[in-house]
């Protein structure tokens, strides 16, 4: 007898506990009677009839993430690996439709990620499909939306996290990038070398204006020395043509004094006796003379060549004045 209590009571026990349960926080537990849905519990403690009332399942409304991997074809025939990463969640309000309608949402959400991504891609180049990435995840959330809210689930975000082309087209793309690197790099040093050309022939162009207007600088100085020099020798009774020639052996010793100066110079000066500048003083005056004998008489001649055009040109005027008064008398 007492043990037949005990066993009644061990048993009463067992249903009293079994007909309490708790539901985690951000779960539901949707619970059945006779195979039939009854209820839907939210977090806590909870009571059920033992015996009679089931927990047919819980559902997790925490946001869930599924990683889909899908290969396919880009517009220029290229074979691409992108990983969408979906990020959805069941809506406590429809948690009913989530957990009767669909029994394998993971499935379903990955068939649908395939057909839109698909539908998607073809349609690009492949460096689109890096640029667009953003197009075709909200593509496949606005695809999502449409299907998954029927079942009670709502689709947070989509994410394209990876494009992976085929490893001989990647290294294709990466020497592209280095080959349009060293492009840019060379037209920088091209352009570098053009400046520093230009610079550099601007600088020997001001060089040059610099030393030209030195060098007539000078000279300007030599002739007024030169003039002053032949001046003060004509106030000390020494003609102009003795002064030039004094003025010429001096410059040629001291174009000789400058020359063996120079322990390294190979020049030779020839002549370089003292007469070879008083010859070069009579040549130049020669021909100076010269020169002055012939332009007077190419003057003479112009004059003369006028004043005889002038004659004829009188002597014209004169013979068509004297027809005019034959003709009117």
């Amino acid at each position: 007898m007492n043990i037949a209590l005990i066993v009644i009571l061990v048993f009463g026990l067992f249903i009293l506990l079994s007909s309490f349960f708790t539901v985690k926080q951000q779960t539901a537990v949707v619970i059945e009677r006779f195979g039939k849905f009854l209820s839907i519990r939210q977090s806590g403690l909870q009571l059920k009839i033992p015996i009679i009332d089931r927990i047919a399942g819980r559902v997790n409304l925490k946001i869930q993430q599924l990683d889909v991997i899908i290969e396919t074809k880009t517009k220029d025939n290229v074979f691409v690996k992108l990983k969408v990463s979906v990020q959805f969640m069941v809506i406590k309000e429809t948690v009913y439709d989530a957990f009767y309608k669909l029994e394998y949402p993971h499935d379903q959400i990955t068939s649908y990620v395939f057909d839109v991504v698909r539908a998607e891609v073809p349609k690009l180049k492949l460096d689109d499909v890096f640029e667009r990435k953003d197009d075709i995840a909200i593509a496949v959330k606005r695809e999502l939306n449409e299907a998954m809210t029927t079942y009670g689930y709502t689709i947070i975000n989509t994410l394209v996290t990876d494009i992976d082309p085929d490893i001989q087209v990647k290294n294709a793309m990466n020497r592209i990038n280095a080959a349009d690197r060293e492009k840019t790099v060379a037209e920088f040093e091209a352009e570098a070398s053009r400046i520093r050309i230009v610079a550099k022939a601007e600088a020997e162009a001001e060089s040059k204006r610099l030393q030209g207007q030195g060098i007539a600088n000078q000279r300007r100085e030599i002739a007024k020395g030169l003039v002053e020099s032949v001046d003060v020798l004509n106030r000390v009774g020494i003609n102009s043509q003795e002064a030039s020639a004094l003025i010429v052996v001096t410059q040629h010793y001291d174009t000789l004094q400058a020359i063996g100066a120079d322990t390294n110079s190979n020049l030779i000066l020839l002549p370089n006796s003292p007469q070879a500048g008083s010859d070069m003083l009579n040549n130049m005056i020669a021909s100076f003379s010269a020169s002055n004998q012939v332009g007077e008489l190419m003057k003479k001649r112009n004059e003369k060549d006028h004043r005889s055009k002038n004659h004829k040109i009188e002597n014209h005027s004169s013979t068509d004045h004297s027809d005019i008064q034959d003709k009117e008398e």
